[in-house]
């Protein structure tokens, strides 16, 4: 296309790329966890670390797209698109708040002091017992999947529009040399 797009504001576009790099550090440690015993407690410390930062980065970037709204929705897309792609925003929102909190209140359950950052501790905010460990657990397990596939999705569709369509949906969330 001739024409540049339009793009989201310097802070939405780091808060973007910062996101995505913990996100998927994220959705590896968690599956890191999974499969080890060794390091299992260093791999917690670091998942909770990061998570808390995940949910103050989510906090700023709801702010920053409240008060600073984006770029409208790609020119070219049908009205069924626009819905799929602003509740797939939505969603991932959602998650980037509700994951980290709910992780928190998991480990909260579990009666284990929640530390983060080499020792700083957050006050608990569930009550202990097992009965709300095993549920948030699942849950968080659940929201783990439902983020990894929504970000598949969306890597899929700025693929399609880079590779397939080329309309420069994604310069519209690089960072742009002046």
């Amino acid at each position: 296309m001739d024409s540049e797009p339009a793009g989201y504001n310097l802070l939405a576009r780091v808060l973007h790329w910062l996101m995505a790099v913990l996100i998927v550090g994220m959705l590896m440690l968690g599956a890191a966890m999974i499969g080890t015993i060794g390091n299992y407690g260093v791999l917690l410390s670091i998942h909770r670390t990061v998570g808390l930062a995940i949910l103050a980065l989510a906090v700023v970037r709801v702010a920053n797209r409240l008060t600073r709204r984006g770029p409208a929705p790609g020119e070219g897309l049908s009205p069924r698109e626009r819905v799929v792609a602003v509740a797939s925003e939505l969603t991932l929102y959602v998650l980037f708040i509700l994951q980290p909190l709910i992780g928190w209140a998991l480990v909260s359950a579990s009666g284990i002091p929640v530390r983060v950052a080499g020792g700083f501790r957050l006050p608990a905010v569930a009550p202990e017992s097992a009965q709300v460990y095993a549920r948030l657990h699942l849950v968080h397990t659940w929201l783990a999947y439902l983020l990894l596939a929504l970000f598949i999705a969306h890597m899929s569709a700025v693929l399609w529009h880079t590779v397939a369509l080329r309309d420069g949906l994604l310069r519209r969330m690089l960072v742009r040399r002046p």
